[in-house]
């Protein structure tokens, strides 16, 4: 098979790759760099990744600070060596329910202060008005504690081995 055919397939493998990825929470350029990590079976500098996903380094670059927060990737240094490496290092599945626990746990507490702010100005207010809010957002603050609770719970489901 050509190197031409090759390049071609790896980019339809990359482009589907960072489709579910991003409909999973993660930025299409994550897709693409751990696709072309595992297609790749090995480290890869950061001008080869560039090249594989189509993203600038700098893209590259700031899109691995995450992936490696995550515990997804590794970069590396080489002795006598001045480029970056990047590998696989840890579990997808269990960096995706990192970063889903992250984006969920934050969106919780920031509706729950949200909620106690309003809650604060609208206790001042007399009213009918007033009152039929403020029940309703008593009752959307213990849907949201509820929330807070199943995602907890999630948080401690174990990510099944590769077996």
């Amino acid at each position: 098979m050509s190197e031409e055919r090759i390049d071609e397939i790896k980019k339809k493998i990359y482009s589907s790759f960072s489709n579910t990825a991003s409909s999973i929470g993660y930025d299409e350029i994550h897709g693409r760099i751990i696709a072309a990590l595992i297609l790749n079976d090995s480290e890869m500098s950061l001008q080869k990744l560039s090249e594989e996903t189509g993203y600038s380094s700098s893209s590259i670059s700031l899109s691995l600070d995450l992936l490696e927060v995550l515990g997804i990737i590794k970069k590396v240094k080489k002795q006598g060596d001045r480029k970056l490496y990047v590998k696989m290092e840890g579990s997808i599945l269990q960096g995706l329910k990192q970063a889903v626990l992250i984006q969920l746990q934050g969106t919780i507490s920031s509706t729950l202060e949200s909620l106690r702010e309003q809650k604060e100005q609208l206790e001042g207010m007399q009213g009918e008005d007033s009152e039929k809010v403020l029940e309703g957002m008593r009752t959307l603050n213990k849907e949201m504690e509820r929330l807070e609770k199943y995602v907890n719970k999630l948080a401690e489901v174990k990510i099944p081995n590769n077996d």
